[in-house]
């Protein structure tokens, strides 16, 4: 029996990144890290087409869901109106690099970034996929709605980078360029990594990945440069998708070999994920069901790091005011879920963590989101990093790490001084007692030979004066 793997909505971005990358791909991965070169750094330009290109397919619908009182699944798990009380992500600009954000009722918070695509300003979506993903992170809640992002106050920078209903003018007929992977690679998604950080993004969501073999390498130079520049130089927190297994040529270790559990990760990978797989510069967010099991479609590596629900998923219709909880393809509705819809419910919580703590920089805000996470009974693993994301601990845990800034210490003032007290008046009372004593003393041992004499006389009539004439003679009867 053939299985016949689902194409996600994460997948169909995906698609169109992986092809066009692995045409610009050159030389052999490396077994460690990417070293990114400041060299490479997209020059300061406004969003623009490298080439010019054109709609060739219609825009994706989706599937309407009923908007009632009932949360959706991965609303439900994450659970961000515990943390509403204490933020709302208000003062947090979030950037969302993806097929455009088209305006919605529920979005009031848009702002126009750029389109690398067309000539529009960012704020249209012919792919339905970056308003579902600016849904999940800033939707307004309404009374009556159970569905709402989980960073409400925030601001978003709408920037489309890529679409696969679009492709490059020269791609020939009409007929080749409806199979064309779309539109969109390394290139662009790097100005626009720039771009947003120019903007003043405070977080930047790429739910985007780009695969291809380890062994083939990929030319990602910008890319690289790209979120160091965002993460050192601008302070942003980049969150990446880890990738979906559908659309990545092959499969990366999903965990530690049990013959050598000390084994570098890094001396195993497969297959390469951009820019996710730049771990010092990028929070990489994989794919949990909703028990918390790893999905089987979610691309481990070496450079995951946390986790987040990636099904269950409903978010706004980008041409109604209602929810979609699947997008419509020629095989009938397919279901929301993927990599892609994991990273906005992590960029939410990576805003709503920046608002309370506003001091912390980027590196120091995922060392937190790490450190909350439900982390799985190794510690870190290739498929959720270090763990579920927590909201609700990521933003009130009372947490120190050697990047925040320590609370200057309180002065505290002394006590007041107090005069000792004037010994004088004890000392009085002592002499006097001791004087009073002393007299008392005296008069006692002056009084002795008087008390002696006046015993005296009394004693001596006790026991020599004689006995009184007829004394014991007495007139009664006598013995016979």
């Amino acid at each position: 029996m053939t299985r016949h793997r689902r194409l996600t909505p994460a997948s169909l971005i995906a698609t169109l990144i992986v092809t066009l990358s692995t045409v610009a791909a050159a030389g052999p991965a490396s077994a460690a890290p990417p070293v990114p070169d400041g060299g490479l750094l997209p020059a300061v330009s406004e969003p623009a087409a490298p080439e010019p290109a054109e709609q060739r397919n219609l825009c994706t619908q989706g599937r309407p869901v009923v908007d009632d009182p009932q949360r959706p699944l991965a609303q439900r798990i994450m659970d961000f109106e515990r943390v509403w009380p204490l933020t709302r992500g208000a003062g947090q600009v979030v950037a969302v690099i993806d097929t455009g954000v088209n305006r919605h009722p529920r979005l009031p918070h848009l702002t126009p970034g750029g389109d690398y695509v067309a000539t529009d300003d960012g704020t249209v979506d012919c792919d339905a996929h970056g308003t579902l993903v600016a849904g999940l992170i800033a939707a307004q809640p309404v009374e009556g709605s159970g569905f709402a992002g989980g960073a409400p106050d925030v601001e978003v920078i709408a920037i489309r980078q890529s679409s696969r209903n679009y492709s490059d003018r020269s791609a020939g007929d009409e007929e080749a360029a409806q199979n064309s992977p779309g539109y969109g690679d390394v290139r662009t998604l790097a100005s626009a990594v720039r771009h947003a950080a120019d903007l003043g993004a405070t977080v930047i969501n790429i739910s985007e990945v780009a695969c291809t073999l380890a062994t083939e390498g990929i030319a990602d130079g910008p890319l690289g440069a790209a979120v160091q520049y965002a993460t050192d130089v601008e302070d942003a927190v980049v969150v990446a998708a880890a990738g979906n297994r559908d659309v990545c040529p092959a499969w990366n270790p999903p965990a530690a070999n049990p013959l050598d559990p000390h084994a570098d990760p890094w001396d195993s990978i497969t297959t390469i994920a951009s820019p996710a797989w730049y771990d010092d510069y990028v929070l990489t967010v994989g794919w949990v069901e909703a028990d918390g099991t790893p999905s089987d479609e979610s691309v481990p590596g070496p450079w995951v790091d946390v986790a987040a629900p990636g099904s269950g998923i409903v978010s706004l219709d980008p041409f109604s005011d209602g929810l979609i909880d699947a997008q419509i393809s020629a095989q009938g509705p397919v279901p929301l879920s993927g990599t892609s819809f994991s990273a906005p419910l992590v960029s939410a919580t990576v805003a709503l963590v920046r608002a309370r703590h506003p001091h912390l920089d980027a590196r120091a805000v995922m060392d937190r989101i790490e450190s909350t996470a439900h982390a799985p009974a190794e510690g870190w693993n290739p498929r959720v990093g270090h763990g579920v994301v927590d909201p609700l601990a990521a933003v009130t845990a009372p947490l120190h790490t050697e990047r925040d800034d320590p609370a200057p210490p309180k002065q505290i003032a002394g006590p007041t001084p107090v005069d000792p007290p004037d010994p004088t008046p004890r000392h009085v009372a002592w002499g006097a007692g001791a004087a009073v004593l002393g007299v008392l003393v005296l008069a006692l041992v002056a009084a002795l030979p008087f008390r002696e004499r006046a015993r005296r006389p009394q004693l001596g009539r006790d026991r020599h004066s004689p006995v009184p004439s007829g004394a014991g003679r007495g007139s009664g009867a006598t013995p016979s």
